[in-house]
C-alpha cells in the first residue's frame, strides 16, 4: 500500500469547507511531516488537468454525505459514490506502469450547495451526486457522458397527500423541494407556465440543504410533508423499501434529463478519462446494478409521524412540551421532535434496559433530576428536558456554539453519552473539523469512532422539528385565513 494512501488513512482534514474521512492508522513514526504535507495538498486549491493529477497522485471527489451516496459506518467509507469512486481509482491506475506508484482517489464531503462551487474553485476535481445536466449548471462546469439518461423528475406524494393526477392539480399544491435542487428549477419553470395561463402557482416549501432526496422521501413515506419531486429511478428505488410512496410517473416537471459527474471547465484530458469510466459504468451495466441493490439492506426509517394519530399525540402534549422547553430554553418542537424519537409519543413505552416514557428516562435518573413521579407524563418530560438543558450545561456552553448546535450537541449526548461527545468534538477540532456545528463536521468524527446510530439519532430528530414546524405554522396559516373569513 503506497505511503499517500496510509497518510490518507490517518488523518480527518478540513479543505476549505470541505473534509476528508478516512479510516485506519499506519505506525504513528510513518506519518511525521508528510501527514502535515499532505494535509496541505488537499486543502490548497488546484485546477489543473488530469495530467497534473497524475503529477501530484491525487484526484479529489467531492460527495454530499447521504445514506445512499456517502457515509462513514465505524471507519469504514460506504456508499455508491464511494463505490464508483474505488473504481474509477482501480481504472485509472491499470494504465500506470509497472512500478509508476498509484494515483489516488479521496473523497471529500461536502454539504450540496457546496458541490459544484467547489469544483470551480478547485477544493475538489470531480463531483458526484446524483448531478442533473442543466444549462444553469452548465454556465459553470463541464458534465461527463451520462451515468443516467432518459431520467423524469415525478411528482412523489405519502399515504395521506392529496390527489395529484396532472400537471394541473400541482396548481396551488406546497411542494417540498431544495432550493439548490434541479427540481426547484422545474417548479419555477412550470410555476412560469402556469402565470401565462392565469393559474396559481405552486407554493414552493424550501427544504433545509441538510437532506437529501432520500431524506424527503423517507418524510413523505412517513407521512410528514405531503408533496416532492425526485428522479424517477431514485423514486422507484426507495419505493422497494418505503410502502407509503406513492409514484406518479405519467407527472413529471422534467423529461429526457440526464445525470453524470461534473468537473472543472476547460479540462480535456479529465473529460476523456472520466467518459471512458462512465461508459463502463453506468446505469443498466452490472456494476452499476450490483452496487444499487447493496444499499437496501441497513436502513432505518422514518416512523409516520404526521398521522392524523400522531398528530393527535402532539397537540395532546403541546402544553407540557410549551411549559417545560420554555422553562429551560428550548425550541419546545425541538423537545417534542425529540420524544417522538425515543417513543412514539407514547408514553406506554418501556425499553428492554427499564427507560420509561415518553422520554425514555431511566428510573435512578429521574430520582436523581428530582421532578416527581416519571411514570406520569408530566414528569416525565420534565425530566428528559431537564436532563437536556444539564447537558448543555456541563457539556456544552462554550458561547461559540449557537442554540441550535447546542441543542443537536445535546442530542447526541443524550444518545451517546455526553462525555463521548465532547470529547470527539476537541478531536473534530484537531482535524480541522469545526467543533462547534454539528452537521457536517462532529457527526463526522461520530459515525467514523462511534458508528451512525447517533449520527441517524440526531438526523431523525431533525427531520421530525422540520415536520412538526409545519404542522404548527399550517396550522397558524389555517387559524388565519379562518380568522380572516370571519372578519366583517
Amino acid at each position: 500500500m503506497s505511503a499517500l494512501r496510509n497518510i490518507a488513512r490517518i488523518t480527518l482534514l478540513l479543505a476549505g469547507s470541505a473534509s476528508l474521512l478516512v479510516v485506519s492508522a499506519p505506525p504513528a513514526a510513518a506519518v511525521g511531516n508528510a501527514s502535515a504535507a499532505f494535509t496541505e495538498t488537499v486543502r490548497k486549491p488546484f485546477t489543473g488537468d488530469f495530467d497534473a493529477m497524475v503529477g501530484r497522485r491525487l484526484v479529489r471527489i467531492l460527495v454530499v454525505p447521504s445514506q445512499t451516496y456517502y457515509f462513514v459506518d465505524r471507519g469504514t467509507q460506504r456508499g455508491l459514490a464511494y463505490d464508483f469512486g474505488r473504481a474509477f481509482e482501480e481504472k485509472i491506475n491499470q494504465k500506470r506502469k509497472r512500478g509508476e506508484p498509484r494515483v489516488e482517489v479521496i473523497f471529500i464531503p461536502v454539504h450540496r450547495d457546496d458541490l459544484l462551487k467547489g469544483v470551480v474553485e478547485g477544493r475538489g476535481d470531480i463531483a458526484i451526486g446524483n448531478l442533473t445536466i442543466t444549462p444553469e449548471r452548465e454556465r459553470f462546469v463541464d458534465f461527463s457522458v451520462p451515468f443516467l439518461r432518459d431520467v423524469k423528475e415525478i411528482v412523489v406524494t405519502g399515504p395521506e397527500s392529496p390527489e395529484v393526477r396532472t400537471l394541473d392539480d400541482l396548481s396551488g399544491k406546497t411542494v417540498f423541494v431544495r432550493p439548490t435542487s434541479s427540481y426547484f428549477q422545474s417548479l419555477w419553470h412550470l410555476n412560469e407556465s402556469f402565470s401565462k395561463q392565469a393559474k396559481a402557482g405552486v407554493a414552493i416549501e424550501s427544504a433545509p440543504e441538510q437532506l437529501e432526496d432520500e431524506d424527503i422521501l423517507e418524510m413523505l413515506n412517513a407521512g410528514l410533508v405531503d408533496i416532492a419531486i425526485v428522479d424517477d429511478h431514485k423514486a422507484r428505488f426507495w419505493a422497494q423499501v418505503l410502502p407509503g410512496l406513492r409514484l406518479h410517473p405519467d407527472v413529471a416537471v422534467r423529461t429526457g434529463a440526464e445525470t453524470a459527474w461534473a468537473f472543472r471547465k476547460q479540462s480535456p484530458q479529465l473529460a476523456s478519462v472520466v467518459n471512458e469510466f462512465a461508459r463502463m459504468h453506468a446505469a443498466g451495466t452490472a456494476f452499476g446494478n450490483q452496487k444499487l441493490q447493496e444499499y437496501l439492506k441497513s436502513l432505518k426509517y422514518v416512523k409516520r409521524a404526521r398521522s392524523e394519530q400522531e398528530r393527535k399525540k402532539l397537540f395532546e402534549l403541546i402544553a407540557i412540551f410549551r411549559k417545560y422547553a420554555d422553562q429551560y430554553a428550548f425550541d419546545w418542537l425541538m423537545v417534542a421532535a425529540q420524544g417522538y424519537q425515543e417513543s412514539g409519543l407514547d408514553h406506554g413505552v418501556r425499553s428492554r434496559v427499564g427507560a420509561i416514557g415518553i422520554m425514555q428516562v431511566m428510573p435512578a435518573t429521574g430520582r436523581e433530576l428530582g421532578v416527581g413521579d416519571i411514570r406520569q407524563r408530566d414528569a416525565n418530560i420534565h425530566a428528559g428536558t431537564k436532563y437536556l438543558r444539564r447537558l448543555i450545561d456541563q457539556h456544552f456552553s462554550d458561547p461559540a456554539i449557537d442554540p441550535l448546535n447546542r441543542t443537536l450537541f445535546a442530542f447526541a449526548g443524550y444518545n451517546a453519552g455526553p462525555n463521548r461527545v465532547a470529547a470527539l468534538r476537541k478531536k473534530a477540532a484537531s482535524q480541522g473539523l469545526d467543533p462547534n456545528r454539528w452537521f457536517g463536521n462532529v457527526e463526522r468524527v461520530v459515525a467514523r469512532e462511534v458508528g451512525q446510530e447517533p449520527v441517524r439519532y440526531v438526523a431523525n430528530i431533525y427531520k421530525y422539528y422540520v415536520a412538526y414546524r409545519l404542522v404548527v405554522d399550517t396550522q397558524r396559516e389555517r387559524e388565519a385565513a379562518e380568522a380572516a373569513a370571519k372578519a366583517p
